[in-house]
């Protein structure tokens, strides 16, 4: 049963600050030095360890994703057609122009815009499958123009890929896939191995070891941002649908566990209404199991006093997944500061976002909302500053330089201006 509470009642950075795992830690720097060392073969290793299958060839063939994207039900594969479309027109909304300011001294700065050329994607596999997931990350790097996008996911008990996987990624333009997952396929990407060639940057979801990795190896690869539990959290009013409050919540809690679903109300019949529909749903749920232990350990209904202290306390979690299903939801989009993703109204589900309506669903956690963005084309760009002075400008902008220079005592600093101008 999902917990009620009254917001004096509960400590949440008690209940949602992470904790460090120094067991975790060691077992994924273990792992990253043995693929730095022994490449291939520790991927093997691995693999037959945690995957229970052998691997000879990491590369997904051609062969293998025509085959998959054959077994795809037509239906399915229009579907995520449809989606990729969506996606795709959204991200290139995305795209920024370089910028060039000319100065009349004859000064000129700028900022260019430059694809980072090799990106890995991560996709999850295991309890579940995330073609979701390959068009999410995929179609903003096509968009920046990255020269290489390669996939990792790690391969099923007959040494396969879903082919779900492989047809959004055919569709999504993706250059490589490879059969690997967990934390030795975050190092394979960031060091390289005899037949995983390495890459720039690492994006995409995956589990405590998948983001321990990327912590790790974020110093030689960059990383779009270490995901932690998914979470949701809807802030409704009295005249909030229950059941449609109830099946979002649980959406959420049947990813895994971990999973967090929030409710902030100022009405304590609709938190006992929610309540009981959760109660009355839960048997359901294909992934009851999961569902039950997210709800019953990670779930709570606050109950707060009123409009202003659910939107501070909303804030103060910075959810990854935000629904308002308030009268005015479209006006309260103003009273939100911090959040991933915002879903508005009673008809927008968070899962219009997770598949199909365009927006990303590659979202930061934890509190991170507060600094972090969801993923997107600048992900996969970087920026590179530009100057010109003509003598001149030098000239001008001299003495200022030396004096400036001067004060740090690096004299030649100072010198390298002294000897143009004199």
């Amino acid at each position: 049963m999902i917990k009620i509470k009254k917001i004096d009642e509960i400590d949440l950075k008690q209940k949602y600050n992470e904790t460090q795992d120094d067991r975790l830690t060691k077992d994924v720097a273990n792992i990253i030095a043995d693929v730095r060392e022994n490449g291939d073969k520790a991927l093997r290793d691995y693999t037959a360890r945690f995957d229970g299958v052998a691997i000879d060839t990491f590369k997904v063939s051609d062969r293998e994703i025509d085959e998959a994207i054959h077994s795809v039900k037509k239906g399915f594969l229009s579907i995520l057609e449809r989606a990729a479309d969506n996606i795709r027109k959204f991200h290139e909304k995305q795209i920024k122009d370089d910028l060039i300011v000319f100065e009349e001294s004859g000064k000129i700065l700028g900022q260019k815009y430059t694809p980072i050329e090799k990106v890995g994607l991560y996709v999850p596999g295991g309890t579940a499958v995330y073609p979701s997931t390959v068009l999410m990350t995929a179609i903003p790097a096509k968009i920046a123009g990255c020269t290489t996008i390669s996939i990792v996911s790690p391969p099923d008990k007959d040494g396969k890929i879903s082919p779900t996987i492989l047809a959004a990624a055919k569709i999504s333009g993706v250059d490589r896939i490879y059969k690997i997952g967990g934390a030795q396929a975050i190092a394979a990407l960031a060091y390289g191995t005899e037949s995983i060639e390495r890459v720039y940057k690492i994006v995409g979801p995956g589990n405590r070891y998948v983001a321990e990795a990327k912590r790790q190896v974020s110093s030689v690869a960059g990383i779009d941002m270490i995901a932690g539990p998914s979470e949701i959290l809807i802030i409704a009013d009295a005249d909030a649908n229950p059941d449609f409050i109830a099946i979002d919540l649980l959406s959420q809690a049947e990813h895994d566990v971990y999973a967090r679903s929030i409710l902030l109300t100022t009405d304590e019949l609709l938190a006992q209404k929610v309540q009981n529909k959760i109660a009355r749903m839960l048997p359901h749920l294909k992934r009851e199991e999961i569902a039950r232990q997210s709800i019953e350990e990670q779930g709570l209904i606050i109950i707060c006093e009123n409009k202003e202290q659910m939107f501070d306390l909303s804030n103060e979690i910075a959810p990854e997944h935000l629904e308002l299903m308030t009268a005015n939801p479209v006006s309260d989009l103003s009273w939100v500061k911090n959040a991933g993703s915002v879903f508005l109204g009673e008809y927008t589900p968070e899962a219009s976002g997770d598949y199909y309506s365009g927006t990303n669903h590659t979202l930061p956690t934890s509190g991170t909302a507060k600094f972090s963005n969801p993923l997107s084309v600048d992900d996969f760009m970087k920026k590179t500053q530009f100057s010109f002075y003509t003598k001149e400008a030098l000239e001008n902008d001299a003495d200022d330089i030396i004096r400036f220079a001067e004060e740090e005592g690096l004299t030649a600093h100072a010198q390298s201006v002294k000897e143009r101008i004199k």
